[in-house]
């Protein structure tokens, strides 16, 4: 049976195929996407959107034990959507990218 396409013409198909990153890029892609799937990570991130804060404060916030707040902080940095820095004996969580903000922003003032 031969392939028949509606809108697509072979060069389009091509050009298509050949600007589609790799299978290991697109698997990154989706471990990234993953940690917007997940309704603690998004308060955490729609909190640090808003201000930086660490451990105990996203926990009074939010009302989630702060051993759950610091596994899903853990997940979050080793993506390297948030990071810390030390204050004291407290560590200060914060948003490493702009974009991941302003995506923040924009969800929760369109949703």
């Amino acid at each position: 049976m031969q392939n028949r396409f509606l809108l697509l013409t072979e060069r389009n198909k091509q050009e298509l195929l050949s600007t589609l990153p790799e299978d290991r890029a697109i698997t990154k892609l989706a471990d990234y996407f993953q940690n917007f799937s997940d309704s603690t990570r998004i308060k955490i991130l729609t909190c640090l959107s808003m201000m930086n804060m660490c451990v105990n404060d996203l926990s009074s916030v939010l009302g989630i034990n702060q051993t759950t707040i610091s596994h899903q902080l853990k997940q979050l940095k080793d993506q390297n959507i948030v990071s810390y820095k030390r204050d004291g004996k407290i560590l200060v969580y914060f948003l490493t990218d702009e974009n991941v903000n302003n995506m923040m922003m924009y969800a929760i003032n369109t949703f």
